[in-house]
């Protein structure tokens, strides 16, 4: 059996370990162990809340977002000295609701790919791509090299999300590839896919959807969401849902959420009309 370290990043504005994180990382615990690391100022009874599913969780207001949180609790297991004890580890952050579904034949598909890093999703553009740090396995020769060491030894806070996407992101995907590793996507995409197309990503496996799918392109995916939420269990929408209304609103995600065609179109009007005054059609 595949032993497996999930390196955790998650952010609450509130310090609140919700619904949706809880489920997040219940859901992993069944397949590995995992070290968790909160970007919020989070009380004890918070992170009581997910004791029962970790080695171990650290809450600090940090700001060096998801990269940052990784690195933290990289240098707890480090310090600790149980890198040795995996197989795999596995980047993650709560950036996406789910899994949807049980992750057990995503991790075997991941692990099957044989190559030192997998990404969930590898993004591809015109000039390149990337594994989105979102989701990212790691084999032994990436996670205990001196070389990854010290890549994420030196996550630090930036001012601005495209340096960490450039620096930490692309960067890892580049550094993976230039010390002679081989990396692959359990799925492939172009461009902004996994924001656009949420609803034919779920189809096609992916057990997640991102949280940016809820705000982007003003509602745009919302027909999208709708579908996948009628299509997953329904403690895992409850879960989902209840964190949604409380960091969305009960308004905006019942507007969301409709399923009335005229609200809908009018809906992608607007957001069709933003783009074309904004020169991007």
């Amino acid at each position: 059996m595949t032993k497996r370290l999930f390196i955790f990043a998650g952010y609450d504005a509130n310090g609140v370990i919700d619904d949706a994180l809880l489920h997040y990382v219940r859901a992993l615990s069944r397949h590995g162990d995992i070290v968790l690391c909160m970007d919020s100022d989070c009380k004890k009874s918070e992170l009581d809340k997910i004791k029962p599913f970790v080695l171990h969780a650290i809450a600090v207001r940090h700001g060096e977002y998801d990269f940052g949180s990784y690195k933290r609790a990289y240098t707890w297991a480090r310090d600790k000295k149980i890198l040795t004890n995996y197989d795999d580890i596995y980047l993650v952050n709560d950036s996406v609701f789910g899994p949807l579904f049980d992750i057990k034949q995503t991790l075997k598909n991941m692990e099957s790919t044989k190559t030192d890093a997998t990404g969930l999703v590898v993004a591809h553009h015109k000039t390149h791509a990337y594994m989105e740090s979102w989701f990212v396995r790691l084999g032994k020769k990436v996670f205990l090299s001196q070389w990854f060491d010290t890549f994420i030894m030196s996550v630090q806070h930036e001012e601005h999300k495209y340096i960490i996407t450039v620096k930490y992101e692309h960067g890892l995907t580049n550094l993976i590839q230039s010390n002679g590793c081989t990396w692959a996507g359990a799925y492939n995409v172009r461009g902004r896919h996994t924001y656009n197309n949420p609803k034919r990503l779920f189809q096609h496996g992916c057990p997640f959807i991102k949280r940016a799918c809820f705000t982007r392109h003003n509602g745009a995916a919302g027909a999208q969401i709708r579908y996948i939420m009628n299509h997953i269990a329904t403690n895992i929408r409850n879960a989902i849902m209840t964190t949604s209304n409380r960091v969305y609103g009960e308004k905006y995600m019942c507007w969301l959420m409709t399923g009335n065609p005229i609200r809908i179109c009018i809906r992608n009007i607007k957001y069709a009309f933003k783009k074309l005054k904004s020169g991007e059609i």
